[in-house]
């Protein structure tokens, strides 16, 4: 018999420690009604980025969120959570009346994930399944959504930034980091990630050089309504 993604993920969540899991919002527009990136995607190949002692020694993390502004009380989205460097770092920030949404599209690092947040006992942080064109959060239920190192694996970018809208609450921002490199090389040209994200309509508000010069924070401002998908245009990279 041959298992849904979701059956997958429930099986795996159901053999670790029980969390909190995110409530799926309603399911957004269809991957078949948005266009294809002009560009190559990513293959998924980890969980993680660099070790997090090397992310620690770097300050990545408190750098970034001292950036960001994230304080107590907020509701942040990891989207791509991978093995949760942001989602702990995360929890503690927004604190106790805070909250965490993070989420994956790999069941297995999501059921690593899991286990991680039971075992530090993150009671703030909700792990959940996303989808390559919809990350299924709950309506309004966000101030930032953050997605780190994984923007040049979605394989359906526009799909996914017009999905994220309905989730993200009045004043709420996308931040993104990623490296100056080529998408088939894991990165994301600045140039590209701009026009790809004004074709649905957000627009680049912030940017932070990270540490060794190739990597890069871009925070967005999202459009009231986003464009119908038959008028999202790919860009050339």
């Amino acid at each position: 018999m041959k298992l849904t993604a979701a059956a997958v993920i429930a099986c795996l969540l159901a053999s670790a420690a029980q969390a909190q899991p995110v409530p799926l919002g309603p399911p957004g527009l269809d991957a078949g009604r948005f266009p294809a990136p002009a560009r190559q995607v990513a293959s998924i190949i980890s969980d993680r980025w660099a070790t997090e002692d090397q992310r620690e020694r770097a300050g990545e993390a408190d750098r970034v969120l001292e950036f960001l502004h994230v304080a107590p009380g907020m509701s942040v989205a990891d989207i791509g959570a991978g093995s949760g460097y942001y989602a702990v770092r995360l929890s503690r920030r927004v604190g106790p009346s805070g909250r965490v949404l993070a989420q994956d599209v790999v069941p297995s690092y999501l059921a690593g994930l899991q286990r991680r947040v039971v075992q530090e006992g993150l009671k703030n942080v909700s792990v959940g399944l996303g989808e390559a064109h919809d990350p299924r959060l709950p309506p309004a239920s966000v101030d930032l959504a953050l997605l780190v190192h994984m923007y040049h694996e979605v394989t359906q970018p526009f799909g996914l930034m017009t999905n994220l809208l309905p989730a993200l609450r009045p004043g709420a921002r996308v931040a993104i980091i990623d490296t100056t490199r080529p998408t088939q090389y894991h990165g994301t040209p600045p140039a590209l990630l701009d026009c790809e994200m004004q074709a649905v309509g957000y627009r680049r508000v912030a940017t932070l050089p990270m540490e060794n010069g190739t990597e890069y924070l871009a925070v967005f401002e999202p459009p009231a309504q986003a464009p119908a998908p038959e008028t999202i245009h790919p860009c050339t990279p």
